[in-house]
């Protein structure tokens, strides 16, 4: 037995058409958009902290404080830390709610009607949240707290949508390269948000809110006309009708059989040929797949420190090194640039060896000793920016994996050729049982961070990067063993 050639997937990608660049593009920075303006509320933190609690700037007696603070939310900086730890906690479990919900509905409607609505009403949310209420000088928990869970709910229909969209335009040849280059759209989408918060910062926070929104808004009206969700729409063959006629000469990355039978073409569900529709798979057949449960418990530890970064970092920076906030977002972008890197660089690794648990698992490894090595950088930009780059390459990087190709991997795995309606839905659940994961760590970090410090923060991080191994060993050994065979059958062939 061969081993796998990248100049086999050249083959296909060199079939790519004009609509695959499209769609690409579409939906990388349709997510990217979506990411922004999380990343914008992020960043800003530390100048909505001061807004909501102004005796910080209460230098003088002349006013009293209950006078002072009549009309604000806090008394000091603590409560309203705890407090922004607070919404980004509710944003993520309404926003892990909502992706086992989309991606269920996303197999069933048009994918691009869904991901248009919640890219158009989830940027009018957040003006209202961040513009519209600071203009109008109302500040109300409550209503900052249902704008939040309103917005994880409308956000949550991105990933499912645009990862089903790609699973139905790019097969499963190369699409470790293909989706680890793509999945950089919330790497992206993190980078612009930040810089748009910065530019605009010095104006007030309600600009950077006001910017991102309307750039989102203006995203999903693009994705309403212009988006195709599958080939079958313009009459082209879907991925596995064209995967049929050609040779396989490799086993699937992932594999819910022992023996691989003759499977029949997929369709998109939304081909609108009577001839291939299909019934839906059901949320419980979508956890039993094989490797579903596995990797969403890992997802959920990884994603908790992955997302605990995308919170708290600018935070971080600002309050540990005493940086200014602008400085701080931009610096963050590196963690970004790491996440990349590694996320394209990994799942080219994971193609050539047909196997991505084992990449995985040396990146999770090296990922622990970065963390050690971010949590003792210096006051000096130049070199926490390095070291900075290093952790989001090897926590990014593997996080970005798992949510994009090893999900398209398990949505389209043999056990199901009779019913490729299933991709959204096992990306939800992927996904939202890591949105889970996030949100419990974003009170925790909170929570460790007031009581023990950020040291305790990063040993907490380590502890979830290796729950993250120990969810997945099963799957590492069984694939570890298979590369053996495979090495030993070559060598005896030749």
């Amino acid at each position: 037995m061969a081993w796998p050639s990248v100049f086999q997937r050249g083959t296909v990608l060199s079939r790519f058409s004009h609509h695959h660049v499209v769609v690409f593009l579409l939906t990388f920075f349709s997510y990217s958009l979506l990411h922004a303006s999380r990343k914008t509320f992020s960043n800003v933190k530390v100048s909505i902290s001061k807004q909501w609690t102004p005796n910080a700037f209460n230098t003088t007696l002349e006013l009293p404080v209950e006078i002072w603070s009549s009309n604000h939310l806090f008394p000091n900086t603590e409560e309203a830390t705890l407090f922004l730890g607070t919404l980004d906690t509710i944003f993520l479990f309404s926003y892990a709610v909502g992706l086992f919900i989309s991606g269920i509905v996303g197999d069933r409607l048009n994918l691009r009607w869904v991901l248009s609505f919640g890219m158009c009403s989830s940027a009018l949310v957040v003006f209202v949240f961040g513009t519209l209420t600071e203009w109008l000088h109302f500040y109300n928990r409550w209503l900052y707290c249902c704008l939040w869970i309103v917005n994880g709910l409308l956000q949550s229909t991105g990933w499912p949508c645009v990862v089903a969209v790609m699973g139905n335009w790019f097969g499963k040849n190369g699409r470790g390269v293909v989706f680890g280059l793509w999945s950089a759209c919330a790497s992206v989408g993190n980078i612009l948000g930040a810089c748009l918060a910065s530019s605009v910062l010095q104006y007030g926070y309600e600009y950077a809110f006001l910017v991102t929104a309307s750039v989102q808004f203006a995203g999903g009206i693009v994705i309403f006309f212009g988006l195709l969700v599958s080939p079958e729409e313009i009459g082209l063959p879907g991925i596995e009708a064209e995967e049929n006629f050609e040779e396989d000469s490799h086993r699937p990355l992932i594999n819910g059989t022992e023996n691989e039978d003759e499977y029949e073409p997929n369709y998109s569900i939304q081909e609108s040929r009577t001839v291939a529709q299909v019934k839906a798979i059901s949320f419980y057949q979508a956890c039993c797949l094989p490797g579903v449960i596995p990797y969403s418990l890992a997802y959920a530890c990884l994603k908790l420190v992955n997302y605990s970064f995308f919170f708290w970092l600018p935070f971080y920076l600002s309050n540990n090194f005493r940086w200014k906030e602008a400085e701080a977002d931009q610096l963050s972008i590196w963690y970004d640039v790491g996440g990349i890197i590694g996320g394209t660089l990994l799942g080219f690794i994971s193609d050539i060896l047909q196997k991505r648990a084992p990449v995985l698992a040396l990146s999770l490894i090296l990922a622990i000793g970065s963390l050690v090595g971010y949590s003792r950088s210096p006051n000096n930009k130049s070199i926490n920016a390095l070291l900075m780059t290093v952790t989001g390459f090897f926590i990014g990087g593997p996080s970005n994996m798992i949510s994009s190709a090893i999900s398209a991997d398990l949505g389209r795995q043999e056990l199901i050729q009779g019913s490729s309606e299933a991709l959204a839905t096992v990306t939800g659940i992927v996904d939202g049982t890591g949105s889970i994961g996030a949100a419990v760590g974003q009170y925790l970090v909170s929570l460790i961070q007031d009581n023990l410090g950020w040291m305790w923060v990063f040993y907490f991080f380590i502890l979830m990067t290796s729950c993250t191994i120990l969810f997945i060993s099963p799957l590492i050994v069984r694939e570890i063993i298979s590369l053996v065979q495979r090495r030993q059958a070559h060598i005896l062939s030749e």
